[in-house]
């Protein structure tokens, strides 16, 4: 497996290793945020507004590449990673289970979302400096991995770490991923600064036109509207699968939870899939439109599936499918975008997350009205939304040809 050749290079493990660290904290930071504002509050709305104020400077930023640009840089990351340790482990300190800890919970629920909004982008546009040209492809597996282990793993540790400590400390466990993520970069950008590469070398990243990017782009403008339509359909089984699983199958929160692992080891099953196809036949700059829209196409298909799935069976075997579905997804666009110049790829990185993150604030805002109405109809309804639109984009990417550059 090529994963294992690529993490022989001591920067590719050492990033690897902290960035797995570092998902796996924000898993536990998300849990306790959500658990310590409900059990302040006893409010499920107020749950939501947290997740919608840690989406806000996704969208804000998207617009703003001169300053995005300005944290391009290995050591750039490392300061804004140990900021993020300094807010997580500041909370513990200041909360309390009143209205001032609910504001402060949400102002740093903010101030990390911001950090974050600045990190996530330009990691992505610098993972390519640590590979060759033909390994970007199972590079961006690899860091995918990440996710899915997170996602496999984090139910279970959580769990287990909530028998011995609140939820308010697993803040301070998230703060020390973050350092230690932190620690990393600085390596990184000391390694690179000795080798005195190109990318240590220059400035802040030159700011890059959106619109003229996308106009010049179409192919890879088609596939950030696929994703923001996903993401908001995908709210409908974040918002409607409990209820649903409560209403037609009895199930509490023992059933939602074996969903969610079904989803996550799918996930990690589909990682190691395309990681062994990127094997065998790497990214085709001509068909990889067409491979993007046809995977969340089928997810579509299995979103709506689970509106009439009939047994419990049925909707593990769709939570598998979707989630093996995911990676594909995900590394086939970032490999594509690996192929731009990297100011492009910053701009294109920073349009994708707004339009995501966009699009998802919308569909958990949106949706519930339509879950408590009826919660089988939505799911039904939201899969043919994400079905019809990953249709018309694969039809585009049968009648479009890519330009230079990458689309």
């Amino acid at each position: 497996m090529r994963h294992v050749r690529l993490l022989r290079s001591r920067s590719v493990r050492v990033l690897w290793l902290s960035m797995t660290l570092s998902v796996l904290g924000d898993r536990l930071y998300a849990l306790a945020a959500m658990w310590v504002v409900y059990e302040a509050t006893g409010s499920s709305s107020r749950m939501g507004l947290v997740a919608a104020v840690e989406s806000l400077p996704y969208i804000a930023l998207g617009g703003a590449g001169t300053v995005v640009g300005r944290f391009s840089r290995w050591r750039s990351l490392a300061w804004l990673d140990t900021a993020r340790a300094a807010v997580a482990l500041a909370l513990p300190l200041l909360w309390s289970p009143d209205a001032f800890g609910f504001a402060l919970t949400l102002g740093l629920v903010l101030l990390l979302g911001t950090l974050g909004a600045l990190f996530d982008p330009n990691l992505g546009t610098l993972v390519p400096q640590l590979v060759t040209p033909d390994e970007v492809a199972q590079a961006s597996c690899l860091f995918d991995l990440t996710s899915r282990v997170a996602g496999v793993v984090g139910q279970g540790s959580a769990g287990a770490l909530l028998l011995l400590v609140s939820e308010v400390q697993l803040f301070t466990i998230d703060g020390l991923t973050f350092a230690v993520s932190a620690a990393a970069l600085a390596w990184l950008g000391r390694r690179t600064a000795r080798r005195k590469s190109a990318a240590a070398a220059r400035g802040p990243l030159p700011a890059v036109r959106a619109r003229r990017l996308l106009r010049e782009q179409r192919r890879t403008a088609t596939a950030i509207a696929v994703h923001a339509v996903a993401l908001f359909a995908s709210a409908v089984s974040t918002v409607g699968l409990p209820p649903l699983l409560v209403a037609r199958f009895g199930q509490g929160a023992a059933g939602y939870g074996l969903a969610l692992a079904a989803t996550a080891a799918g996930g990690l099953a589909g990682n190691l899939l395309t990681g062994n196809t990127l094997t065998t036949r790497p990214c085709d700059e001509q068909n990889w439109l067409g491979t993007y829209c046809f995977a969340w196409a089928v997810s579509g298909l299995a979103l709506a599936g689970l509106g009439v799935a009939d047994r419990m069976a049925a909707v593990i075997a769709l939570c598998i499918v979707t989630g093996l579905l995911f990676p594909v997804c995900t590394v086939t666009f970032r490999a594509h975008l690996a192929r731009f110049a990297p100011p492009a790829r910053l701009r294109l990185l920073t349009v994708d997350q707004m339009a995501a993150h966009a699009a998802s604030v919308a569909g958990m805002l949106l949706l519930p009205f339509a879950v408590d109405a009826a919660p089988g109809a939505s799911f039904v309804a939201a899969g043919a939304l994400l079905w019809c639109a990953a249709t018309a984009g694969w039809y585009l990417a049968g009648r479009t040809r890519p330009l230079p550059g990458g689309a």
